[in-house]
């Protein structure tokens, strides 16, 4: 944990499989420094139970299994390397794609530390660049594609405000591939990709041709 989180009372990690230090199953965690805190949150996680049997409040069965425990041990000892491999593999991606038109790239507060678990662009013609990258055999994934607040789970509820914003990043977002796994190699596909694709989009905005753009040949 870094120094500049230690004011915060509780923190909590996803070991999703495809998260930066991920398990092979589902799992989580929540790490305090208080006492109390822990406490609440070890009752929480066994069925309001300190005593087997004794449930003193409703709680939930939320532990993590032996297996997936003794697997994130393994994998928290090369967390730092992976986070270094992913940070350099963004560097990279900021370098090359700089200036290319129509194409949005991510940003770092300078006071922050990005873990860069995804490398998120924004396009207005998403669909159609990821179409193309797909076609060059770049796979890339949509964080994600239906603003929360259209998602039918909330149809009963009424939201009041336009929400203009969530709308247009579901439309623009495209998750580019990063990891430790991805070789120079790898990563030089992906740049060159991309890269081909603002080209093209660039070269049809320049023929005015209307309607012309990443997914347009």
């Amino acid at each position: 944990m870094h120094a500049r989180c230690a004011s915060t009372p509780l923190m909590t990690s996803w070991f999703y499989p495809g998260k930066n230090l991920g398990a092979y199953g589902d799992g989580g965690a929540v790490t305090t420094d208080r006492g109390d805190l822990a406490d609440r949150v070890r009752l929480l996680r066994n069925y309001g139970s300190r005593e087997k049997y004794v449930n003193l409040e409703r709680g939930v069965n939320s532990r993590l299994d032996e297996l997936q425990a003794a697997i994130l041990r393994v994998k928290l000892a090369h967390l730092e390397e992976w986070n270094g491999r992913r940070a350099l593999i963004a560097r990279r991606y900021l370098d090359a794609f700089a200036g290319l038109p129509g194409l949005q790239l991510p940003s770092v507060a300078p006071d922050a530390d990005h873990a860069w678990h995804l490398f998120v662009v924004r396009s207005s013609q998403r669909d159609g660049l990821q179409a193309r990258l797909a076609a060059d055999g770049i796979g890339t994934l949509i964080h994600y594609p239906i603003a929360p607040h259209r998602q039918q789970a909330y149809a009963d509820l009424v939201v009041r405000t336009p929400l203009p914003l969530a709308e247009q990043l579901a439309d623009e977002v495209l998750s580019l591939p990063i990891g430790p796994h991805l070789s120079d190699r790898d990563v030089d596909r992906v740049i060159a990709a991309v890269r081909r694709a603002a080209g093209d989009a660039a070269e049809a905005e320049a023929t005015s041709v209307p309607g012309r753009g990443f997914g347009d040949g």
